[in-house]
């Protein structure tokens, strides 16, 4: 009986860890939603004078994504603007899909880039071929599956000139139309704001560096002073790449939210999702495996490990209470609490991330399946440090990189 007692508090005591762990992430959540910086704000900012304005946008067989993103972009209320396509070896129609629009709108221009030095990756070898035809004195750096509001422009250079930064990054909203980016997505992006708290990527001091390569705005002068992208083009994520450069070289560099402003559709399969996630985590851990493994299984520790034991004490404590046997009022009150609290342990949950889900545009429904989700989120950081153990190669723009572990 003192075995069974002891087993019961211990399983009490880690049920109870768990509503306090999910009680300290809502609370968390709340704070860092709070403390961020959001695109639409920078819309109230006294109006300044708003100089040229060139958006670069790499594109590589984009023909059904290209016009709209395009179209998109044209439409902004921004009054001084040029864009610029790099039509990185196309095969498809994506020339032909914007011609019409570049026809009708003069601001549009269409560069055709037929080359990519072997030392380079396709897009990163894009995106410096469209700065070096570039007029304006602010470069962004966009993708071609974005989708823009039209006064996300005008916003963002507000902000990045009130705020004096030399570069201005944005988390964006990514679509719905796949089950992965309703269910898997939502807690992908969480793991990546765990690594870069947008506190810390926005504070003055003890910054960690961040940028999101499908918004990039740069001053054009501090884009050149870093090397522009041939700096980073040995880099496998060159948008944390500029970041931690820009910190090296004391620049500021700050981080909004979209919030809606910016749409992005980031991958068309579960393979490609899977892919790509693996890339940025490698990156975001610095390609340190240990780090990757310990995200993973702190993942599998919330997600498999406290609910079974959480699960363990409810079934003690409905035993102890359904039996029969007789108990002293401590027992009975102590069996009731963890009976209690194991009940109350997968509402706060739900509830904080419900909260989160509907915060950040998720569907809310998708919250009941994060276990699952999560533990295909681990898989990611796993296979990621294996690779490096292994010295896998990854490919990327074109390119294979072979990325040395580290223990940084």
């Amino acid at each position: 009986m003192d075995t069974l007692v002891t087993v019961s508090t211990i399983l009490a005591i880690a049920s109870v860890t768990e509503c306090v762990l999910w009680m300290v992430l809502a609370i968390r959540a709340v704070r860092e939603w709070r403390c961020a910086l959001f695109i639409a704000d920078a819309l109230r900012l006294p109006a300044i004078p708003l100089p040229l304005l060139t958006v670069v946008i790499p594109a590589h067989n984009e023909e059904l994504m290209a016009p709209n993103c395009a179209r998109s972009v044209l439409a902004s209320d921004y009054p001084s603007l040029e864009l610029i396509f790099v039509l990185d070896r196309c095969t498809d129609g994506t020339r032909a899909a914007l011609e019409p629009i570049a026809a009708a709108d003069s601001r549009l221009r269409i560069v055709e880039n037929s080359s990519c030095p072997t030392d380079w990756a396709g897009k990163c070898n894009a995106a410096r071929v469209g700065a070096d035809n570039a007029r304006g004195e602010l470069i962004l750096f966009t993708d071609a599956d974005t989708h823009f509001d039209p006064r996300l422009l005008r916003a963002s250079v507000q902000l990045l000139r009130s705020r004096a930064l030399s570069m201005l990054s944005l988390f964006s909203s990514p679509t719905h139309k796949h089950w992965f980016e309703m269910v898997v997505q939502p807690v992908t992006s969480l793991m990546l704001l765990k690594l870069f708290p947008m506190k810390r990527a926005n504070a003055a001091t003890g910054r960690r560096p961040f940028a999101n390569g499908q918004f990039m705005l740069f001053e054009r002068s501090a884009y050149q002073a870093l090397g522009g992208h041939a700096a980073v083009k040995d880099d496998l994520l060159e948008d944390l790449a500029f970041a931690r450069s820009m910190k090296r070289a004391k620049m500021e560099q700050g981080v909004a939210v979209s919030d809606g402003m910016l749409v992005v559709s980031m991958y068309d399969s579960w393979k490609a999702f899977q892919t790509g996630w693996k890339r940025i985590y490698i990156e975001s851990c610095r390609r340190n495996p240990a780090r990757l493994r310990k995200e993973a299984l702190q993942l599998l520790v919330i997600v498999v490990a406290m609910p079974a034991i959480r699960t363990a004490s409810v079934i003690l404590a409905a035993i102890a209470l359904l039996d029969g046997h007789p108990m002293d009022a401590g027992t009975r009150a102590f069996a009731f609490g963890a009976l209690a609290v194991g009940i109350a342990a997968p509402i706060i949950r739900f509830a904080t991330l419900a909260w989160i889900h509907r915060t950040a545009s998720f569907p809310v429904w998708s919250a009941m399946l994060f276990p699952g989700a999560a533990i295909a989120v681990a898989r990611i950081f796993f296979d990621g440090a294996r690779d490096l153990n292994a010295r896998t190669p990854v490919r990327w723009g074109g390119r294979e990189y072979l990325l040395e572990p580290t223990n940084l």
